[in-house]
């Protein structure tokens, strides 16, 4: 190859090259901000924040409205019953004993893992406060937790919830 040939093929290959970084540039330039924020991950503080969207529903009294916080196909391992739940009337039904006794929950410990910007896991332990409806005395329930969720339609849904009661007693 002569010195006149290499010139003309690293002039070439130079071209092409900003040719390249040119069309990156532009479609990167066009996506503009929305497109990074499109795929933007949740905060760990978004995630935990899911639990109090929930609490705020159970205080209403309604079970529909609890229920609609969890996906179609969800499946709800509760704390006071031993049947699985795995479709939206058997969540209803659910709740609509749960919530007679007037549970209040907090978080005494969470540990959130965000998957992606469409999934992400809530576990760790809660307390919840219940209130016998017969007699109105008040009893507290320590338990485990584990929600999973995944953004659906643009909107977080809890796919699998897990609680059970902490087996010792402190």
């Amino acid at each position: 190859m002569t010195r006149r040939s290499i010139t003309k093929c690293a002039a070439i290959a130079t071209a092409t090259a900003v040719v390249a970084l040119g069309t990156i540039g532009t479609v990167a330039a066009t996506a503009g901000p929305k497109a990074a924020v499109k795929h933007a991950e949740p905060t760990k503080a978004q995630i935990a924040g899911l639990f109090d969207t929930w609490n705020r529903a159970l205080k209403t009294g309604d079970s529909e409205k609890v229920a609609s916080l969890y996906a179609k196909d969800a499946v709800l391992l509760p704390t006071v019953s031993n049947e699985v739940r795995t479709n939206h009337a058997q969540i209803v039904d659910y709740f609509d004993k749960f919530l007679q006794s007037k549970p209040v929950g907090k978080k005494v410990k969470t540990i959130v893992d965000v998957l992606d910007s469409n999934s992400a896991i809530d576990t760790g332990v809660y307390k919840f406060t219940l209130t016998d409806k017969a007699t109105g005395k008040k009893s507290v329930v320590e338990a485990r937790y584990t929600y999973a969720y995944e953004k659906i339609a643009g909107k977080w849904m809890i796919v699998n919830h897990h609680s059970s009661a902490m087996p010792e007693k402190k």
